[in-house]
């Protein structure tokens, strides 16, 4: 059973006391949204209320809906990889990440995460979506037909979401009908090696009542030999306003995926097959006063795997099969505070509960692997001050964190935002990142080892955010630094694996991007990363840079862009690889009728050969066509 030493439930106790003394807030900003990085855009993800953007004092990249729908594309990971400077996501085929050995969707924000990713948190609408087990989020369940935006906090967000957001934060916002009506949205591509990616949405409003529904469906023969990918996905959302002022809502999102991995060129696998089931369902309960706002969110997300090893030719196929069901509940409560005039107090309290079982399963018998559960609770405090004549923000935060494994974890940032003038922003944040070792790193495998400690890292940074032409060209820097220990890292000890706590982070480099909107037909975008690791992992490019830009005419509109990677390790150790590309895609959309629009997209024009996982050429140039239909 889950126990909480005394001293910690009086850590959290004192929390509770010191948020409970203040008695009313401030409402958010009713900003209008956009798709481009704007001062004044609302941001959830850095706060938990909304907040404006120039008050926050780390980066912050948006990816709204209209680039979402410019990608036509199934999974919303790749547009992210484009979009966010200092993010990169692995990738190995036409579609599909896959799962366990020879798998892609590792994510990486300034060289914190890899693979597996546990140093990077995704979430769903602010909860947190990674396995029970394995302590990684799963990247085939993360569909564009469910999301509206993408907030991604640069930088660690653990003082609002502990473990896991070591390195940072992808917020998938999902969609949320307005507008008094009804809508629906089908779409179909198809192309290259038999693949097919098909969606239907829908969503509704009347009332006080709310709701949004999909289905997707997506197959690919893939561009090797046993390399097929299919899978099926769907979601619900209801929502319903019980009043001006609270409103409540419940979802639920379903996918079955069908996976199998060719091995590398240089060792191929037959039968190495995943059928993957992933599940997440929430209840959230909210309030929003004229100076007060928060919320009540309950979570569930669940899975089960099912994979076959696979084998090599000339070796006897292995008669088990790794079977596995891993879960994680949680209960988030929080609420925002104004103590005076420009101020902002934040306080939370965060449950979780996760684990799961994993055994190999024989014909006549079922060895055990691992069937462990963890508990985590922690409380948090952030409080935000206005002065200067709203000129000046200073922000400041702490959380304690304490897990069942690994005990009590404190956890500060602090921050400066200065607005000299309506188009200039300057910001200044340090800020820890912790990361609790998972079940799968502590008692799974043979490099297990249960005297894992949390990892650890601390970072500085420095930003520019600058509005210029009446607001049609913006632009940001930033300077970071990150320093770090306790990483744990698989050595060889007495001839045997072993998991422990010997690596070390020391990155550094900077971050720049800019959106351009010419005119009200063109748009251009560009961002560029550099990032300097000491001690190198795979999956973090040293250099990249990404320009792209739309073009809009009529029923026309063309979007394209070209990404160039330098300096990325696909391979480390004793004999490293690196890899240098450049990817060209464009995409085009003509509005044949009011309802019906022909697409038309192709990826790797300048069909550049390259791996992004060691072992697993990309595929060369490839073509989709296909049609859209809204009512």
């Amino acid at each position: 059973m889950f126990q909480i030493p005394m001293d910690s439930l009086k850590r959290i106790f004192y929390f509770l006391l010191i948020a409970s003394i203040f008695p009313s807030a401030i409402k958010a900003a009713d900003i209008q949204r956009v798709d481009t990085i704007r001062l004044d855009e609302v941001i959830v993800t850095g706060s938990m209320p909304k907040v404006n953007l120039r008050t926050l004092p780390m980066s912050i990249s948006v990816v709204g809906e209209r680039q979402i729908e410019e990608r036509m594309q199934n999974s919303v990971l790749p547009l992210l990889t484009e979009e966010v400077p200092g993010l990169f996501i692995t990738q190995r085929g036409v579609a599909g990440y896959g799962v366990a050995s020879g798998a892609a969707g590792a994510m990486s924000i300034r060289g914190i995460g890899g693979a597996p990713s546990t140093g990077v948190l995704v979430l769903i609408d602010g909860h947190p979506q990674y396995m029970g087990l394995m302590g990684h989020p799963l990247a085939d369940s993360y569909q564009s037909m469910m999301t509206e935006r993408v907030e991604v906090v640069r930088g660690p967000g653990s003082v609002l979401y502990g473990s896991n957001a070591m390195g940072g934060v992808i917020n998938i916002i999902t969609k949320k009908q307005k507008r008094d009506g009804a809508n629906l949205s089908f779409q179909s591509m198809y192309g290259s090696y038999n693949t097919l990616e098909t969606q239907a949405t829908g969503g509704i409003k009347q009332g006080r009542q709310n709701g949004n529904a999909g289905i997707g469906y997506n197959r690919s023969d893939g561009h090797r030999k046993n390399m097929n990918f299919e899978q099926l996905t769907g979601y619900v959302r209801g929502g319903y306003d019980l009043s001006d002022n609270w409103k409540t809502s419940v979802d639920l999102d379903l996918s079955k995926s069908l996976a199998s991995n060719p091995g590398t060129v240089e060792i191929p696998l037959n039968d190495n097959d995943g059928d993957i089931i992933r599940g997440m369902t929430s209840l959230a309960v909210e309030n929003e006063y004229e100076n007060t706002s928060g919320g009540l969110r309950l979570y569930y997300n669940f899975g089960e795997h099912k994979i076959n090893d696979g084998y090599r030719e000339g070796v006897t196929p292995p008669v088990y099969r790794f079977n596995s069901r891993d879960y994680m509940a949680g209960v988030s409560l929080f609420q925002s505070y104004r103590l005076m005039e420009g101020n902002r107090t934040t306080a939370g309290v965060d449950v979780q509960r996760f684990g799961g079982k994993a055994e190999n399963v024989f014909p006549d018998k079922r060895v055990l692997l691992a069937d462990k559960k963890f508990g985590d609770i922690a409380a948090y405090l952030n409080m935000q001050q206005t002065v200067l004549a709203n000129k000046l923000t200073m922000n400041a935060g702490i959380r304690y964190d304490y897990n069942e494994h690994s005990g009590g974890e404190w956890i500060p940032q602090v921050g400066l935002s200065y607005t000299p003038t309506a188009a200039t922003v300057l910001k200044a944040i340090a800020s820890k990142g912790y990361r609790n070792p998972t079940i799968r790193e502590m008692y799974m495998f043979p490099p297990q080892n249960p005297d894992l400690l949390p990892e650890r890292l601390m970072n500085y940074e420095l930003s520019l955010l600058q509005n210029m032409l009446e607001n049609r060209l913006n632009v940001g820097i930033n300077l970071f630094h990150i320093a770090g220990d306790n990483m744990i890292q698989t050595v060889i000890l007495n001839g045997k694996p072993l998991n422990i706590n010997t690596g070390k982070v020391k990155n550094s480099g900077m971050e720049f991007s800019v959106t351009y909107k010419c005119n009200s037909n063109i748009h251009l975008s560009a961002n560029y990363s550099y990032l300097n690791m000491k001690y190198k992992i795979t999956g973090a490019p040293e250099h990249k840079l990404y320009i792209g830009g739309n073009y809009t005419s009529h029923n026309w509109t063309f979007a394209t862009g070209i990404q160039y990677i330098n300096g990325l390790w696909t391979r480390t150790g004793q004999n490293p690889v690196k890899e240098n590309f450049a990817l060209w895609n464009a995409r085009l959309n003509y509005k044949a009728t009011k309802r019906l629009s022909l697409l038309l997209k192709s990826e790797n024009l300048l069909n550049q050969i390259y791996e992004i996982n060691a072992g697993y050429p990309m595929p060369g140039t490839t073509v989709f066509g296909g049609l859209q239909f809204n009512y």
